[in-house]
């Protein structure tokens, strides 16, 4: 699997798992897909499971997460067109609605995982993707959902795993998630992550901190 098509499907679910969990929801499977499972096998089957309880209910939720479904099984089957697909439908969700946080931020994601794993030149010939764009839309994401742990502290993760020598911004954002509300199983979990960066971060190990960050990103632990 290209190193993109692998990011690509990541950045997107993180961003919309980040809101308020039902039980037995889309949601609630991806979550668990992306962060109960070390087992490819199992998380396709979830992610599989999802995208079937989407296809029965038209609203924004399920567009959503069926666009980060859709994503997530593109990185685990190696399919381009699935994360291509993923990405045209986030962007026309963001345009539908640009002041959704959770959609800015999967969309953050997609650039700036793209940038990270390919180099600016590259993700921008090949993919159209931008960093300037990606650092807009995750500075709007965290502005937007700044009563939530889980943005600041997925910005603080992909930022340091998009460039290790910035600790100080994410470090800043790091801290900010710990003193942030975290009112669903996520922001808990993103909270718990930005949480063991800190250490490393305080200490200006940018490399080290990195590492820990790609274990903590969905699927950082699956095989």
């Amino acid at each position: 699997m290209h190193p993109f098509l692998r990011g690509a499907a990541a950045i997107a679910l993180v961003a919309t798992i980040a809101g308020p969990a039902q039980a037995e929801s889309p949601r609630d499977t991806l979550i668990r897909a992306a962060f109960g499972t070390h087992d490819k096998a199992q998380a396709l089957a979830l992610v599989n499971e999802a995208i079937a309880e989407t296809r029965t209910v038209p609203d924004h939720e399920a567009q959503l997460q069926h666009a980060l479904g859709v994503g997530y099984r593109g990185q685990l089957t190696r399919s381009p067109s699935d994360a291509k697909a993923a990405h045209s439908a986030l962007e026309a969700i963001a345009a539908a609605d640009p002041h959704d946080a959770e959609t800015q931020v999967a969309l953050a994601g997609w650039h700036l995982t793209a940038v990270g794993d390919l180099g600016d030149f590259l993700a921008r010939a090949l993919l159209g993707a931008n960093r300037a764009k990606g650092l807009t839309a995750l500075d709007k994401a965290v502005e937007m959902g700044g009563n939530r742990a889980f943005f600041p502290a997925y910005a603080a993760l992909i930022r340091i795993k998009l460039n290790t020598s910035d600790t100080t911004t994410a470090l800043r954002l790091a801290e900010r998630a710990v003193a942030t509300p975290a009112p669903t199983p996520l922001d808990r979990i993103m909270q718990r992550a930005a949480a063991r960066l800190i250490p490393a971060l305080q200490a200006g190990k940018g490399d080290d901190a990195a590492r820990i960050a790609k274990q903590l990103l969905p699927f950082g632990s699956t095989s």
